[in-house]
């Protein structure tokens, strides 16, 4: 296979979809959406059994534990898939949405219309929901796409993207309009980047290593998050039965995903009453417990790790977590401001003034008061699926979901109006 020749033709199909797509009405948009999900439903079995190959393979390559969960499909995990197309269906369709128009001194009446972004290239890893999750949001934004799955989800991707591309069709759309690189060559991934041409924007969903080549080799714009070092801050102020649930849940509900807390920052007053409980919990579920000094001397009586410079800045992806007792709630921001990533951190308390000062000073595309870091995400956040959690400021942050997949440009109505 010609890798060069193959993406310049996946991109041409593509572009030459995009002005299809913006302009199908929304009735034709949530039907396939509609039509996707009962396929998806309908293909259980043959879901479940392109996965299983995949993951057979993961093994014997020896693949993390947490790699293992990102990659793999159950029924829970399909009904999700389906219930997040569904729910983008139910969602207002932003495109052709008229804002600001006004009515200048001239007559002209000049405002914003929302538009489709074009063509949205998708790289991604491990998985598989991706390909749903993404495809359903690109199809309600009115846009193409091309979707590069990683390696070890192969068989899985194949068969959500055979189950979409049936449902395209079956509604009257060009399957071309979601099409997903069906090779594992690592040349496909350096060629969709430089496809500037047909491609309007990369969204990579994965690991460090691929977030940071997307970003250093793409001639196209990038929404990206390279890290999700995330925190849960409890306060001396905080309620100990919330702060133990939230603090429990953030770190154990699932460990390969980004919003999953990796460090934990207690204040001093409170660390004595709460942290012994917690370390017993998260002993209890296999967590390895690094902490500081303060921290490994408060928990003398349990295995705790000496804590790193490094750990404070690393993202586990597994049951590690870091523990680091501060003076208060400005010691906990200044510790966020310096070793976090941007993505989601959390306070526990009452207070409401350290609250307000938490949601105000904290820079994170997430910032939460009284809740785990675990929800964020586009479908609890009520977008549908999401298509990623952007840690930049330019052009989407946080979750992206369908707004964050689309653009504005100005209209101007005039009645033979001319410039003197």
């Amino acid at each position: 296979m010609n890798i060069h020749d193959y993406m310049l033709t996946m991109g041409s199909q593509a572009r030459a979809c995009a002005r299809t797509l913006a302009r199908a009405t929304t009735q034709v948009k949530n039907h396939a959406l509609s039509v996707m999900a009962e396929t998806l439903e309908q293909s259980q079995a043959s879901l479940l059994e392109a996965n299983a190959r995949d993951l057979d393979q993961c093994v014997k390559n020896g693949l993390s534990n947490a790699m293992l969960d990102r990659l793999t499909l159950n029924a829970s995990r399909i009904a999700s898939m389906v219930e997040g197309l569904r729910q983008i269906a139910t969602l207002p369709d932003p495109i052709g949405e008229r804002t600001a128009l006004v009515r200048r001194p001239s007559g002209l009446e000049i405002g914003r219309m929302r538009v489709p972004l074009g063509v949205i290239g998708i790289i991604y890893e491990s998985r598989p929901n991706v390909t749903a999750d993404a495809a359903g949001l690109c199809l309600k934004a009115g846009n193409a796409t091309i979707l590069r799955g990683g390696s070890e989800a192969f068989h899985s991707n194949q068969a959500i993207a055979a189950c979409i591309r049936k449902a395209l069709v079956a509604v009257g759309l060009h399957a071309d309009a979601i099409q997903l690189v069906a090779t594992t060559d690592r040349e496909a991934v350096g060629e969709l980047l430089r496809m500037n041409q047909y491609v309007d924007v990369i969204i990579p969903r994965g690991g460090k290593s691929l977030v940071e080549r997307v970003t250093n080799e793409a001639r196209v714009p990038v929404i990206k998050h390279l890290d999700g070092i995330c925190h849960v801050y409890i306060d001396e102020d905080a309620d100990l039965e919330k702060a133990v649930q939230i603090a429990f849940n953030a770190k154990t509900q699932r460990y390969g995903t980004c919003n999953t807390m990796e460090t934990l920052l207690v204040a001093e007053a409170i660390a004595p009453r709460i942290l012994p409980r917690l370390a017993a919990l998260y002993l209890e579920k296999g967590v390895e417990l690094r902490g500081c000094p303060a921290t490994r001397a408060l928990l003398s009586d349990v295995p705790v790790v000496p804590a790193t410079a490094e750990d404070w800045d690393t993202e586990y992806l597994a049951p590690i977590l870091s523990i680091r007792i501060v003076d208060g709630l400005e010691a906990a921001m200044d510790h966020i401001a310096l070793h976090g990533s941007a993505h989601t951190d959390a306070i526990c308390t009452e207070n409401a003034d350290h609250a307000s000062r938490f949601l105000s000073e904290v820079d994170s595309s997430s910032v939460m008061v009284n809740a785990s870091t675990r929800l964020a995400d586009g479908f609890e956040y009520g977008l549908g699926a999401e298509i990623g959690i952007s840690t930049d400021k330019f052009h989407a942050r946080g979750p992206v979901g369908l707004e964050g997949l689309t653009s504005q440009k100005f209209i101007v109505l005039g009645d033979g109006h001319l410039r003197t």
